[in-house]
């Protein structure tokens, strides 16, 4: 009886710690959530990269289609330059005069028949 008695006297003088330990680690915990949760600042920082990350490629994809656009309008414009610009690249015009160097492809070399092919089987 006597032990209940110093035990209750000693958590009564205590109860201002516990509470004040008992307030920091829900604090603790909160900012942890805050922090590393699933909605935290961890997760919310990565989302920002990827949103600027994103921008950058529609910037870059915007600026392709705006390129492609003027090339379309220039063509259909009927401009002597863009069309002389297509017969070069895609039909391999040149002009009377000019040099034209054309960059050696290596050949590509004949795989190996497999085992069990028609090939093998003709030369047993």
């Amino acid at each position: 009886m006597l032990s209940i008695r110093i035990v209750g006297g000693w958590l009564y003088a205590m109860r201002r710690v516990f509470g004040t330990v008992c307030i920091g680690l829900l604090a603790v915990l909160v900012g942890y959530k805050a922090v590393f949760g699933a909605n935290g600042m961890k997760v919310w920082q990565g989302k920002r990269a990827e949103v600027q990350r994103l921008q950058q490629q529609i910037d870059q994809e915007l600026a392709a289609q705006e390129q492609l656009q003027r090339h379309v309008d220039a063509l259909q414009k009927e401009e002597p330059s863009a069309i002389e610009k297509e017969a070069r690249e895609q039909l391999g015009y040149v002009k009377r005069g000019e040099t034209v160097l054309y960059e050696q492809q290596p050949r590509p070399t004949p795989a190996p028949p497999e085992p069990g092919t028609i090939e093998n089987n003709a030369r047993k």
